[in-house]
């Protein structure tokens, strides 16, 4: 049901329109170059997780990660009048954000190989048995992604983390779409036959 105007909406109803987690990308794009920079804020806190968890897996390193995300941040700030609308945000965002990852590793030629860091908390009670497996599944997998080399790797965290479609990896990575589509099913052959030998 659509609204004619905006007279039929109940004070309540308003304040749903100008909820942030109901207003899409492009209209919080469309509001910040209005001159709304809370909706700019907005966008900021609906992608700072996911940005700096997709740069963290390529530099695995909390403090690098942060600061290239902070530098991802500063990149659309300053380059957000230029976006082409018509575009999806979430894939340029993702795309400045490969782009200032690996401009980063370039500038510190460093070879990731390290393994990730992983938080526990402690529990006090026991975990039950089927906990436990997951966890063991959960590792073997990580370990199993770590031992891929990235451009597998991010093609497949990209697709079943992310939830990118093909044609969003392709667009990110820039690489053509076949080639995207051939790294994740090579990528899906090699992870098996990783977890098989274990």
């Amino acid at each position: 049901m659509a609204f004619s105007c905006k007279d039929d909406l109940t004070p309540a109803m308003m304040l749903c329109l100008k909820c942030p987690m109901i207003n899409s990308d492009e209209q919080l794009v469309g509001d910040y170059l209005k001159g709304d920079d809370k909706s700019l804020e907005v966008l900021i806190k609906r992608y700072l997780g996911p940005i700096y968890g997709f740069v963290f897996r390529f530099v695995r390193n909390r403090e690098d990660a942060e600061e290239i995300a902070q530098e991802v941040f500063v990149k659309v700030w300053r380059n957000l009048k230029k976006f082409n609308q018509s575009k999806s945000f979430k894939t340029w965002i993702f795309s400045i954000a490969k782009n200032t990852a690996v401009d980063f590793l370039r500038k510190r030629r460093v070879q990731v190989f390290s393994e990730t860091e992983i938080e526990t908390v402690a529990d006090p009670m026991p975990l039950p048995q089927e906990l436990l497996e997951k966890a063991e599944t959960a590792k073997l997998l990580e370990s199993a992604l770590n031992k891929l080399e990235r451009k597998y790797r991010m093609v497949l965290l990209l697709y079943y983390n992310d939830h990118f479609n093909f044609r969003e990896i392709a667009e990110i990575l820039d690489e053509p779409l076949n080639t995207i589509k051939s790294r994740h099913r090579r990528a899906l052959l090699m992870l098996r036959k990783l977890l098989e030998k274990k």
